[in-house]
């Protein structure tokens, strides 16, 4: 049992199952991920650069390793070893032992299948059972059904909706759909997990 009076202290590490590994992403990354974009990839996130060419990707990655309270990765796909999308734990809340995981995407040839609940279980389980959060959050543009469909068979529990919570780039006031699982809910969910990834 973890202490909630002492804040827990997220490393950067990778964490690995068997079908993929989340490696904190650097610049090595840049090729990968370049050839795993599509114009799907960033539609519902508040990008304010274009994230195409091999130079756009690498500032993203810089972007991405400077964020404060954010530890960001590359996804890496087992079967291949390439890169081939990115996910973070982001508004780490140390004190109040809470995260978010977002910022998250894959390659379109990588939706669909075990990859996503592959990742969400790595990252659930490092986050409850490794650094002790009591709460983790996953937030999506309440547009983004695809998204949202994939939180719900998580087993998170719907909160509600944050609104006009972002401007996007097109000048549009987005709405955020807000989830979160807590401690006394991770049992299940990771239950979930592990008899989709045996499936």
């Amino acid at each position: 049992m973890f202490d909630l009076l002492t804040p827990m202290v997220p490393e950067s590490v990778t964490l690995r199952n068997e079908f993929v590994t989340l490696e904190p992403i650097e610049n090595h990354h840049a090729p990968d991920l370049c050839d795993a974009l599509d114009e799907k990839v960033f539609e519902f996130m508040p990008m304010r650069s274009s994230v195409k060419t091999i130079n756009e990707v690498r500032r993203y990655i810089e972007f991405q390793r400077s964020r404060t309270n954010t530890i960001a990765y590359a996804v890496i796909d087992n079967e291949t070893g390439r890169a081939i999308g990115s996910t973070s734990y982001m508004n780490i809340r140390s004190e109040h032992r809470g995260l978010e995981i977002g910022s998250t995407w894959i390659s379109a040839p990588a939706r669909g299948t075990k990859i996503n609940p592959a990742m969400k279980h790595l990252m659930l389980s490092h986050a409850f059972d490794v650094l002790g959060a009591i709460r983790v959050e996953l937030r999506t543009d309440a547009r983004n059904l695809r998204s949202r469909a994939a939180i719900l068979k998580l087993g998170a529990l719907f909160e509600g909706v944050l609104r006009h919570h972002l401007i996007m780039p097109d000048g549009h006031l987005r709405d955020t759909a807000a989830y979160s699982i807590t401690r006394d809910e991770w049992a299940g969910v990771k239950a979930g997990l592990l008899a989709r990834l045996g499936s």
